[in-house]
């Protein structure tokens, strides 16, 4: 139980972002991201949810805070502003994504992901291995981060990692979309496509429950003349 103390004790109070992490703005980690993480360091795949509970109970009452879904350090070594920007950023950063946020992310750039800010590094397989917390193949996106902050986007650090909510689409290099799902997107574009009116473009369909003219309404109907109106009238008097 020492030795998973310890290692806790450094990933949450000294160094967390050398593991990918990033805290909540009261500086919690979810308890699962920290299984992720301490699973990904060889020889710690063992940890399960209840060795932690175990450290909880005994010696780590003392150096962590936590409630039913988050733990963090009583003391950190670390100082997270996401809402200081910084104005130095590398110029590629890099950032890995679900396979099935590919197509949308190609189209339309990167938002905030599960309502959190977006975790960028300037280290490939750090990207890598943050993006294989969502999806065990994960689209490895390059990002213009310099060019992009020049435009207006903001970024703050965290360690060697870098934040930001959004990146619009033209700051955004990576792999194509895979032919089949080229092939199903371009099927369903079909598919939805709306249809053209029957009708000439300048001319509109004549609606027979709107028209003014009354006698237009019923097919095969034909408006009485006023001749026989009148003959109808005498016949009455």
């Amino acid at each position: 139980m020492e030795e998973i103390c310890s290692l806790m004790m450094y990933i949450l109070g000294h160094k967390p972002y050398e593991f990918g992490l990033v805290p909540d703005p009261e500086g919690l980690f979810p308890f699962k991201e920290l299984l992720q993480a301490i699973h990904e360091e060889p020889g710690w795949s063992f940890v399960r949810q209840g060795n932690i509970n175990e450290v909880l109970m005994t010696n780590g009452r003392t150096l962590f805070q936590f409630d039913e879904k988050r733990i963090g350090a009583l003391e950190k070594r670390w100082i997270f502003s996401p809402g200081l920007p910084t104005r130095i950023v590398p110029k590629t950063l890099f950032i890995g994504i679900r396979r099935k946020a590919h197509p949308v992310v190609l189209e339309k750039g990167l938002g905030k992901m599960e309502g959190k800010l977006l975790i960028l590094s300037p280290d490939r397989k750090m990207a890598e291995r943050i993006g294989k917390r969502r999806d065990q193949k994960p689209v490895i996106l390059e990002v213009m981060a310099e060019a992009a902050r020049r435009k207006g986007v903001l970024f703050s650090s965290f360690g060697d990692l870098f934040l930001t909510s959004e990146i619009p689409v033209e700051y955004i290099a990576g792999p194509s979309l895979p032919k089949e799902i080229r092939k199903a997107k371009e099927k369903r574009s079909k598919e939805y496509k709306v249809p053209l009116p029957d009708f000439d473009a300048g001319t509109f369909p004549l609606k027979l429950d709107k028209d003014m003219d009354k006698s237009r309404r019923f097919k095969g109907r034909k408006e009485k003349s006023w001749k026989e109106e009148a003959r109808k009238y005498r016949k009455k008097r």
